[in-house]
């Protein structure tokens, strides 16, 4: 049965990349939420992919949510045209706050804090802390290196195969958005066998 996805935490850059096809992809994305209702709820800051997203969900009238921490709130220019912006002291905060305000996650590029929130709430997922879908949208084969070594993870014996297939990868954001509506949490209860430790 289709879940809801009335909000949706989107993990990018707070710079640009070099690739100009990373900005259109996250306008196309923040002009998608705003066509579909789905909120918002992102890092905050207005520079950037960040930034292009934000901008791209308010043009097209839709609600969008910024959660930041006082240290970032220069490094990345907050954005001050949000409906609501939050500062928090911690990234702990600021990343449990943004998985508790979001019926699922996406990725898109970016670097090192990208990531980390994104493989934060994805072992969220896995342990059955929450239920959520994960999604990453790959433009231009970004995260194709890193789907590889998620690949070799599993081959390796450290992910189990329906532990890899949360990951929901695609380069269409409609299409994305509908697979993160039908997901389905795995059925393996345990990460781990007591046999295999």
């Amino acid at each position: 049965m289709p879940r809801t996805l009335s909000s949706v935490a989107v993990y990018l850059g707070s710079s640009m990349g070099t690739d100009p096809d990373f900005a259109v992809a996250a306008e196309n994305l923040g002009g998608l939420l705003a066509a579909r209702g789905i909120r918002l709820v992102y890092g905050g800051g207005r520079v950037g992919l960040m930034g292009v997203l934000a901008d791209a969900v308010l043009r097209g009238g839709g609600s969008v949510t910024g959660v930041i921490t006082r240290a970032l709130e220069d490094k990345e220019i907050s954005h001050h045209g949000l409906m609501e912006l939050t500062v928090v002291h911690t990234m702990h905060e600021r990343k449990a706050m943004m998985a508790d305000r979001a019926d699922g996650f996406i990725m898109l590029p970016g670097g090192y804090g990208t990531m980390d929130e994104f493989f934060e709430v994805l072992t969220w997922t896995q342990l059955g802390i929450h239920r959520k879908p994960c999604a990453i949208l790959d433009v231009n084969g970004y995260f194709g290196p890193l789907l590889g070594l998620l690949d070799h993870a599993a081959g390796q014996g450290f992910l189990r195969d329906d532990h890899r297939e949360m990951v929901l990868t695609g380069t269409d954001p409609a299409g994305l958005l509908d697979r993160m509506a039908a997901w389905s949490p795995p059925a393996t209860e345990k990460w781990l066998d007591p046999s295999e430790r």
